[in-house]
């Protein structure tokens, strides 16, 4: 069986009469990475400034493995942790150079004196921070500042790493970038808990995705099986060319009935009101099917053998990403609690 490193047991923390986080239960297991993902106000950042221990909660557990034992106390635990690395939202930074810093950041967490020069130089280097390295962090970009609070996060190669909105201030190349390490850091066994607004980085790194909402955990899964949960399941058809406009219609009725046995037989007339839609600025056909496995082999078999004189496709998936975006927003809508303002499947178009 895995094993479990960090334990939340009925975890609250309250702001007066205010519950940030409401008896929170949670575990992960080790070489697990964790997508944390809610609201802004959901109770992210209040999680894992419980588990940092700058708050400390009103009641309830968080049990960590350490090195010496199994799971123990967080509270019995001395205050530097040497196993965790934290990025807590957007970092602030005294007055020093970046290499000062991480070499004061290096020294703190006792990394071996003889092999901090080269850890820093590797670790800049990765970020592309290299030139900067002398440079006083007031003359950073704040996405500069970004990569820096992540440098120290990992410094001293921690067994677990908690990061608070990695991505917030990068540009999308460093994004890439900084999907990359977190899978450098997945293939060595750490273990790695992201709270993120960017769905898209969250379904392409997480091997788990807890939603939270209003305090509480709303699901906890894998997004496969929190796709279970939805109330429709699409796949996306991308063609190589657009089918001749006039014949689109004739065309569409067709493939519904074609495909009928396999389309969602009860889709919501919110989302869409026939099962197949085209998109012209895509170049591409979504289809709402019936979630199975089979359905999917058959559906991409009909449109290949009985369609090829209409279309080429080029690809064929179930997105991911679109996915989790609307878990996200069907779980949050469905668990706002009464007396507040609901929200609706509109406030999640950006997200």
């Amino acid at each position: 069986m895995s094993e479990t490193v960090i334990k939340l047991e009925n975890l609250t923390k309250k702001f007066g009469n205010f519950s940030a986080v409401n008896s929170i239960n949670l575990e992960v297991c080790r070489g697990e990475t964790i997508g944390l993902v809610g609201p802004n106000g959901a109770g992210k950042t209040t999680t894992i400034k419980m588990i940092a221990k700058i708050l400390r909660p009103n009641s309830g557990k968080i049990l960590i493995s350490t090195n010496h034992s199994g799971l123990r106390d967080l509270q019995h635990v001395s205050s530097t942790v040497s196993q965790i690395g934290f990025l807590i939202d957007i970092p602030n930074f005294y007055n020093m150079t970046g290499y000062q810093l991480l070499k004061y950041f290096a020294k703190i967490q006792r990394y071996p004196k003889d092999k901090i020069e080269n850890r820093i130089d590797e670790l800049l280097k990765l970020f592309k921070l290299s030139e900067w390295k002398h440079e006083n962090v007031r003359n950073y970009s704040k996405g500069m500042t970004q990569k820096l609070g992540i440098i120290q996060a990992i410094l001293h190669d921690p067994e677990i790493v908690i990061l608070d909105e990695p991505q917030t201030g990068l540009d999308p190349l460093a994004r890439i970038e900084i999907r990359k390490y977190i899978r450098e850091l997945q293939s060595l066994g750490k273990t790695i808990f992201v709270a993120s607004h960017m769905l898209y980085e969250i379904s392409e790194v997480c091997d788990k995705i807890a939603l939270i909402n209003y305090g509480k955990i709303i699901g906890f899964d894998t997004v496969e099986n929190l796709a279970l949960t939805l109330k429709t399941s699409e796949l996306n058809c991308l063609l190589l060319k657009p089918p001749e406009a006039e014949k689109l219609p004739l065309l569409l009725n067709r493939m519904v009935e074609r495909l009928n046995p396999y389309l969602d037989q009860n889709l919501d007339p919110n989302i869409s009101k026939i099962p197949i839609v085209y998109n012209v600025e895509r170049q591409g056909f979504k289809l709402y099917f019936d979630g199975k496995n089979d359905s999917k082999v058959e559906i991409l078999r009909i449109l290949v053998n009985d369609f090829k004189s209409d279309f080429a496709i080029i690809s064929f998936t179930q997105p991911k990403t679109t996915q989790l975006e609307r878990i996200y927003s069907q779980m949050v809508i469905d668990n706002t609690p009464e007396g507040t303002i609901k929200l609706t499947r509109d406030d999640f178009k950006d997200e």
